[in-house]
């Protein structure tokens, strides 16, 4: 419930009618459904979706499942949380409605309509965004007409705006497409051709939004011919990592951008392109930037590259790759350091130069650290390989003051 929990209940009783008969707490958006008792939506919507079909207070059963705002009761509540806000009681904000069926039905007609003026199907569209970007709910209620084969129909369309392409676009990657719509746009490479060149729009809204859909349909692509077949579409990469070279990108860029590097990473046959459009370079003088979760990918991206003799070249010839790489160890996740353990695997195998490298930034005690975390057996596995790998680069005075690596056990693989 809104506010402070402890003031309310040394000195501050709820009204009765204002709290939910299910969760018992104080109603933020209190509704009415068919048998005239009110419930908090959150808690109703939840009672319906486990299969009840019955009224909670009065075991009546529920005609129909029509969730009626109590705009009443809910400004009550809203006046007695100010009339408490002295006991820490904070008002309860004025929740959106959902959207109206019939209002997404008549938007989609509006916007689908090739007679309407173009201006009309924006408005149409700029609607449907907004709708779509306040809650779940309302993205949940869109998706249910039909709104992902209108919308691929407007973003590739060749006879209209391409505002309403770009509109259209925008409210497309707000959706999750089934295998159906990903073939239906990765089987056609004019269609992706033409993300491929929005990737390079003026606006870094379009860019962004291009690379969303791009990586939404080589996430949800099975085939691995199309897949192919997207990776090897001319300018993909270049375009993906302009996003994140990008120093203006915000959060969501950077975190769509590394979204789809790491989509088109995962098709094997196609990596070096990324490596000839300045991968290496832009993910490890990016990595400081990104969140938990995106270093996760950057940093298995950034593996996968490594796996092949161009992309392991140009990561060693970034003079901040070991260091950074040998500094993530143990620091930001287990995935994170598994896959940077792989990485410099991958490139300490390959270079004598790179074994220095590691060695001066510190590796040794990275990898003793790791070998007795509780970290995964694959990363464990990776810094037991990389400990006998790198035993003749260690400093003597290293390994004879260290009893740790003296009864490390490596396992040979």
């Amino acid at each position: 419930m809104p506010g402070s929990l402890e003031p309310l209940d040394l000195t501050v009783q709820i009204p009765y009618h204002f709290r939910c008969p299910i969760s018992l707490e104080l109603m933020c958006d209190p509704v009415t459904v068919s048998t005239g008792q009110t419930y908090d939506r959150s808690s109703i919507e939840s009672w319906v979706a486990t299969g009840n079909t019955t009224c909670p207070v009065t075991r009546a059963p529920l005609t129909d499942f029509t969730l009626i705002p109590n705009h009443t009761l809910r400004r009550l509540i809203q006046d007695w949380c100010v009339a408490n806000r002295a006991f820490g009681v904070e008002r309860i904000p004025t929740p959106k409605q959902p959207a109206e069926p019939s209002l997404v039905r008549s938007l989609l007609n509006q916007a689908a309509s090739a007679s309407n003026p173009t201006h009309s199907r924006l408005s149409a569209l700029r609607r449907l965004r907004g709708l779509a970007r306040d809650s779940d709910k309302n993205r949940s209620v869109i998706s249910s007409h039909n709104v992902r084969e209108v919308l691929v129909n407007l973003v590739f369309s060749t006879s209209q705006s391409s505002d309403l392409s770009h509109e259209s676009l925008a409210i497309l990657v707000l959706f999750p497409l089934t295998e159906f719509d990903c073939v239906g746009i990765s089987s056609e490479p004019e269609r992706i051709s033409y993300l491929a060149n929005l990737l390079f729009h003026s606006s870094i809204e379009v860019r962004v939004n291009s690379a969303a859909l791009i990586e939404n349909v080589i996430a949800g692509t099975r085939s691995s011919d199309l897949r192919l077949q997207i990776s090897n579409t001319e300018i993909i990469f270049e375009g993906v990592i302009e996003i994140l070279k990008n120093p203006l990108s915000s959060p969501r860029a950077l975190k769509i951008g590394i979204k789809a590097l790491f989509a088109l990473c995962l098709v094997k046959q196609t990596r070096h392109k990324a490596v000839t459009a300045g991968a290496a370079e832009t993910l490890i003088d990016r990595l400081a930037d990104f969140d938990k979760c995106d270093a996760e990918r950057a940093l298995a991206t950034i593996e996968l590259l490594c796996r092949i003799q161009v992309g392991c070249a140009a990561f060693a010839a970034h003079a901040l790759t070991v260091p950074l790489l040998v500094k993530t160890i143990l620091k930001i996740s287990d995935r994170a350091t598994e896959y940077a353990a792989g990485a410099l695997l991958a490139l300490c195998s390959a270079s004598e130069l790179s074994q220095k490298e590691a060695v001066c930034a510190g590796i040794l005690t990275q990898l003793l650290l790791l070998v007795q975390s509780d970290c995964t057996d694959r990363a464990k596995r990776k810094a037991q390989m990389l400990l006998k790998l790198l035993r003749d680069a260690w400093p003597e005075d290293s390994v004879g003051n260290s009893d740790d690596f003296l009864c490390s056990e490596v396992v040979p693989f």
